[in-house]
């Protein structure tokens, strides 16, 4: 785990060693335990170091190949590197017991193709020194980021964007496009991000760059493809196969030669994760981050998980470690979490940001329970609302609806007032509705629209949350790492018949087709309804209250926050005129909004942070915002 950048000028010119130093120096807090620097002609590589794997320094990177062709600076961690190693040792020389030789030796031996047989999370950039040509690639899932962006002659890439930022060509812009597509989504579906002419290389993507030519290729090597396994097996096996794909997937990712600890919360996916891991790892760490709730309501009075994680850590034996974030937290943290941050994305990410600082205290490897949720059905009211008896664009009209999580199209107009003769042409219903294009069939049984959900959710919501695990983990120097997304868990997620994760989908269909008011309403609030077969099997590890709890998400009880031990922060910092984001914001449009939310009319706490969050991003980042 690690932080990587560089640059090429494709027009042939000498890369700077200076200018690599300062991009490779700004990303330190991702690898405080060594630096690397290459020049190549007109190429340059850079990389910080977080020792996981293989301590030595003959690990160290920029890495170069046995027969000197290759170049790789590399950010993660390569799950399977000993069995694909025992397949290279006949013709490749090993000098290291390092995942990045193994990496590097499986390119040089299999070119793109090796990028099939790698179970893990990772970002590299490879310098091809006989084609002269530079290759970035990405994890299926995206755990890692890699971003890129072209200035003149110069290709630039990092694993943030400071880094690229760093560069003489680059400066500091606002994407007012890309404003649209997060007010409206909270989200980006594409490559974009809120820094014009920098994008986020998609996951599962490949993207090469010739010294010479000024535009780069890419191709998708590998996407989710959510199709019903139709072997006809039973829900007994199916259940044994999960059970046995879901521990070696734990088993494989507590490969390490540091620590390696758990965040714990009180639901079943980091609970069954810590059960199976301890088995295997004496004396394991575990984290729980809790909250006050003094001045809590409603369903917030259930979002401190503290008393369930500590019955797990019992059950575990674990050494367990908690804190207890407060209203004032998010205020204290907001410079140095935009900073790290950079780009926002899904949900209010400020707890996040405290527990990798306190996991950081303990350990430099963390196991996380992302991705339970996106591949077994754990949101089954976000799916149930779009599954009724229609045609895909009646779906993705309904489904686009629900997900304007912060704005929708009259309010966007309205808040964006000051931009939007520039902004107009933007069409979120057409960012949408493009995540489907290789998802979308002519099957259209109400299973199909929860598969096109969950595709869905894994290719944006899941990637944001990926987003933002990497970026705030790796500010403390802490790798997370994420077993639910094993390549051949997955897999299997992908086949697992929709009946095993949800309930009744026909009673779905009949309460959206003929009734509504109060009775769909609350049928749809049953949190409870979803991950079937993945409950029934986490059993063996959790107890059943835990497995049959509701669905808890990791938020903060923010909404009451904002209107009342936070509400001077959130006047203080969008009551002001003189708001750096007012000058793309109309402020009286925007007052009426958060008016809305501090009355208790509307609940706009995402909004709020939001809005909070891009204030502080203006003012941190954007260049000649005034």
């Amino acid at each position: 785990m690690c932080g990587i950048t560089g640059f090429l000028n494709v027009n042939g010119g000498a890369a700077c060693g200076e200018i690599l130093r300062r991009m490779t120096d700004v990303i330190a807090h991702r690898g405080p335990d060594g630096d690397g620097h290459v020049i190549d002609e007109s190429v340059a590589l850079g990389h910080r170091r977080l020792s996981i794997i293989d301590l030595s320094a003959a690990a160290s990177q920029p890495m170069t190949s046995a027969d000197g062709r290759f170049v790789i600076t590399y950010n993660g961690e390569i799950y399977n590197f000993k069995e694909l190693r025992l397949e290279l040792e006949a013709t490749y020389p090993f000098a290291t017991r390092s995942d990045t030789e193994v990496l590097l030796a499986a390119w040089a031996t299999w070119g793109e193709a090796c990028l099939l047989r790698l179970n893990g999370m990772f970002a590299f950039a490879i310098w091809d020194r006989r084609e002269k040509e530079l290759v970035l690639a990405r994890d299926r899932f995206g755990v890692k980021p890699l971003y890129y962006g072209w200035r003149g002659g110069t290709f630039a890439f990092g694993s943030e964007v400071k880094a690229i930022l760093r560069h003489p060509q680059f400066s500091a812009r606002l994407d007012e496009e890309a404003l649209v597509e997060y007010l409206t989504f909270q989200n980006f579906f594409g490559s974009r991000t809120l820094f014009a002419g920098v994008q986020l290389l998609p996951p599962a993507t490949i993207l090469r760059v010739r010294r010479g030519e000024s535009a780069e290729v890419m191709n998708r090597y590998w996407d989710y493809n959510f199709e019903e396994d139709r072997s006809g097996a039973s829900e007994s096996e199916y259940a044994e196969e999960l059970d046995r794909l879901f521990r070696r997937a734990v088993s494989r990712q507590l490969v390490s030669d540091v620590d390696v600890g758990c965040y714990l919360s009180g639901g079943i996916d980091s609970g069954s994760i810590t059960a199976v891991a301890a088995r295997q790892v004496p004396h394991m760490n575990t984290f729980t981050c809790g909250f006050d709730l003094s001045s809590a309501s409603g369903l917030e009075m259930s979002f401190d998980e503290r008393e369930k994680a500590e019955m797990m850590s019992y059950r575990a034996r674990t050494e367990h470690y908690e804190m207890v974030l407060k209203a004032g937290d998010m205020e204290r943290s907001m410079s140095k979490l935009v900073w790290h941050l950079e780009e926002p994305r899904v949900g209010q990410s400020y707890p996040n940001f405290y527990a990798s600082k306190l996991a950081s205290k303990f350990v430099k490897v963390v196991l996380s329970g992302a991705g339970g949720d996106e591949l077994f059905g754990g949101y089954p009211w976000r799916y149930y609302r779009a599954v009724r008896n229609d045609s895909f664009d009646q779906y993705v009209d309904k489904y686009y609806g629900y997900w304007q999580r912060l704005l929708d199209h009259g309010n966007i107009k309205r808040v964006l007032r000051p931009i939007w003769p520039r902004v107009e042409h933007v069409r979120t219903r057409e960012l949408f509705a493009n995540v489907f294009e290789t998802h979308a069939s002519s099957l259209t049984r109400p299973e199909d629209y929860v598969n096109h959900s969950l595709y869905f959710e894994a290719r944006t919501f899941l990637h944001g949350l990926l987003v933002v695990e990497d970026k705030l983990s790796m500010a403390h120097s802490l790798e997370a790492r994420v077993p639910f997304l094993d390549n051949d868990l997955v897999d299997f997620a992908m086949r697992l018949p929709v009946r095993m994760k949800l309930g009744n989908l026909q009673e779905i269909v009949r309460l959206n087709e003929n009734e509504t008011g109060p009775k769909t309403d609350t049928y749809f609030e049953r949190t409870h309804d979803g991950k079937r077969l993945l409950r029934q099997v986490m059993e063996r590890y959790v107890p059943r209250e835990v497995s049959e709890r509701p669905k808890q998400g990791f938020s903060a009880p923010d909404a009451s926050w904002f209107r009342g031990e936070s509400i001077e922060f959130v006047r203080r910092t969008l009551g002001d005129r003189r708001a750096r984001l007012y000058d793309v914001l109309d402020y009286e449009a925007t007052q009426v909004l958060l008016s809305e939310h501090m009355n208790g009319s509307q609940n706009r706490r995402l909004l709020v942070w939001s809005l909070l969050y891009l204030e502080t991003f203006m003012k941190t980042f954007i260049d000649g915002a005034r």
